[in-house]
């Protein structure tokens, strides 16, 4: 009797699998013709809708993403089976069962088209940014883009926004260290030059320091948002949060500053700045004192260019207009899909540059023809992909 109730309205029974011919979605109480089983067009429906729009009791049940399939035809349903269906505990009772009752309408506007089957193992969404063919973006992906309200979103694993002690740690003594060395050779330069010849060479240096971060910052990110996972040994923290930013990049505003910068002292703190130090002039030493420092602090001028005027310093609002910082609308033009230009984040000067002079595509064909590895720009944009391997590295006419 319960199992003919049941058929009359819908099945709301989840968890895991039983024999799909023990239920069935019939429309006899709504008057709708019954068509036979075996159809081909199977829509899935993410069941979570049964208690957040319908308002069933839940005690009983586990809800599932894609554990209700049903046929739609004509845009009417008329017949299904369902998959992964079983109760947990006890069936609900009659009278819940009669309080559940939407509308046909209602019901159609949770189903949505059938996503194309692919042969290739299906890994969780929290873990599918490890996977080798992962790419931020593709429908693939398992990770949507959020619509409406932007609420802080974590797609990686383990992730978080809070800075903890290893994390202050970390930036607090990867500064720290550039500052002295900056200083130990301007100390040095003004022994050598003289302080007048020896300050007109530190602010020469440093002009170009800055300069040339903001390119180096641009080609760092183009590599990290085009090649490798959260399983790339050294960058791959790296890697995952550049990747995982596309997906929701409004959550960077919400990272504390540590949390945010921490992960750049791996490439650019103290083993490398002292081995610089160790290795070239005083000069030298200098410029990539403030080349580390600025591509440290990159991921900060990046999370500035994501935040409102009235959330940020007002003196980040002046060195943005000033072009000294990386601005809003011109970091706004990095994050449209497939995400191929617009790469650099200090102060964005080097942009059109860096796109319009195809050195990127250069690198990217170079790769391919190396490893056979295709960048994900190229996975996102077919067209992309053959204009580059065509040998046409600028940008479209």
């Amino acid at each position: 009797m319960v199992q003919s109730i049941m058929s009359s309205k819908i099945v709301m029974i989840l968890g895991v699998s039983a024999p799909a011919s023990s239920f069935s979605l019939n429309s006899g109480s709504a008057g709708l013709p019954r068509t036979p089983t075996g159809l081909k067009n199977v829509p899935r429906c993410n069941t979570n809708f049964i208690t957040h729009s319908f308002n069933l009791p839940t005690k009983r049940y586990k809800t599932t993403n894609s554990c209700l399939n049903a046929v739609l035809r004509d845009d009417v349903v008329s017949s299904s089976q369902l998959n992964a269906a079983t109760l947990l505990e006890s069936p609900p009772s009659l009278a819940e069962i009669d309080e559940f009752n939407p509308s046909i309408e209602k019901m159609e506007e949770f189903f949505v088209p059938a996503a194309p089957v692919v042969n290739t193992p299906k890994l969780d969404s929290s873990e599918a940014w490890k996977s080798n063919d992962f790419v931020f973006g593709l429908e693939t992906s398992e990770l949507k883009r959020q619509k409406g309200k932007k609420v802080a979103t974590l797609v990686v694993e383990g992730d978080e926004l809070d800075s903890k002690p290893y994390m202050v740690a970390m930036v607090a003594s990867t500064l720290l260290t550039h500052a002295i060395v900056a200083a130990v050779s301007l100390s040095q330069i003004a022994s050598n030059h003289g302080l007048f010849e020896g300050s007109m060479v530190s602010i020469a240096v440093a002009c170009a320091s800055w300069a040339l971060s903001d390119l180096g910052s641009g080609i760092f990110h183009w590599s990290v948002d085009n090649y490798g996972n959260g399983r790339t040994p050294v960058l791959g923290a790296i890697i995952a949060a550049f990747q995982g930013h596309h997906s929701a990049p409004w959550t960077i505003a919400d990272r504390a500053f540590c949390n945010n910068v921490h992960k750049l002292c791996i490439p650019f703190g103290i083993p490398t700045i002292l081995a610089i130090n160790f290795l070239f002039n005083p000069a030298t030493s200098l410029f990539f004192s403030i080349f580390c420092a600025m591509e440290v602090m990159s991921q900060e001028f990046h999370k500035w260019s994501h935040m409102s005027k009235e959330k940020v310093p007002p003196l980040v609002n002046v060195l943005q207009d000033a072009g000294v910082l990386i601005g809003r609308k011109a970091h706004t033009l990095h994050h449209v899909s497939p995400f191929d230009g617009n790469y650099c984040i200090v102060s964005g000067a080097t942009n059109d540059w860096l796109d319009d002079s195809g050195v990127l595509r250069m690198l990217e064909h170079r790769v391919y023809q190396t490893n056979g590895v295709e960048s994900n720009a190229w996975k996102l944009d077919p067209a992309l992909r053959e204009r580059t391997l065509a040998g046409n590295y600028g940008p479209p006419v």
